[in-house]
């Protein structure tokens, strides 16, 4: 049983490009015939004893010294030269069917310059400034207030300043933060609970 061989088509402005479908085909066995307003096609299968052989009417004209095709392993791609700027609506036909001009290049450059669409592009490091001034500008209250002191001052502090606000912060059960490291590290940081309140040691 021969193997079913298809073909497809498509165009460019200048091209209609025939590809068929033959996996394989020996190169030096493809042959190639170009008419005004025909196309033949044959090769042989591999692995089989037939040969294919594609005959098409060409329904425009095209310019057979201008065509060329190329043998891949997956295909054979005919590259049709048309003789006119037109649009094929179908491959093959008699010559009488309806010619659709392209646009000719002039009558668009005659048009003027394309529009070219704009591309909105987010400029990320505007917005980060923007957010980081926006921060800035809500001004903490309270406890929040104390507590991004206490962040910016650890945050800002040498090593020093850092080791004094761990050890007397924890050494006094959260109730001392010193940034002088030269007192807090000769001795224990005792606990000074605020006026009116006792401190007590958790106890499992």
């Amino acid at each position: 049983m021969n193997p079913k061989i298809k073909h497809d088509w498509y165009q460019t402005d200048a091209l209609v490009v025939v590809t068929i479908l033959i996996k394989k085909a020996p190169s030096d066995k493809v042959k190639i015939q170009y008419g005004e307003r025909n196309l033949s096609v044959s090769s042989e299968i591999p692995n089989s004893d037939s040969e294919y052989s594609l005959e098409l009417e060409l329904a425009h004209e095209i310019v057979p010294s201008m065509c060329t095709y190329v043998v891949t392993p997956s295909k054979i791609e005919v590259k049709l030269r048309k003789k006119e700027g037109l649009m094929w609506t179908v491959l093959e036909g008699e010559g009488k069917e309806e010619k659709i001009k392209a646009i000719p290049q002039a009558v668009i450059d005659a048009s003027g310059p394309q529009q070219r669409p704009k591309l909105f592009r987010k400029d990320w490091d505007k917005i980060e400034k923007d957010i980081n001034e926006m921060e800035a500008e809500e001004k903490p209250q309270g406890d929040a207030a104390l507590n991004e002191l206490f962040q910016k001052i650890y945050g800002e502090g040498s090593d020093e300043v850092r080791r004094a606000m761990n050890k007397s912060f924890v050494e006094s059960g959260g109730t001392v933060l010193s940034t002088n490291w030269n007192q807090v590290a000769q001795d224990k940081v005792e606990v000074k609970p605020p006026d009116g309140l006792e401190f007590k040691k958790w106890e499992n």
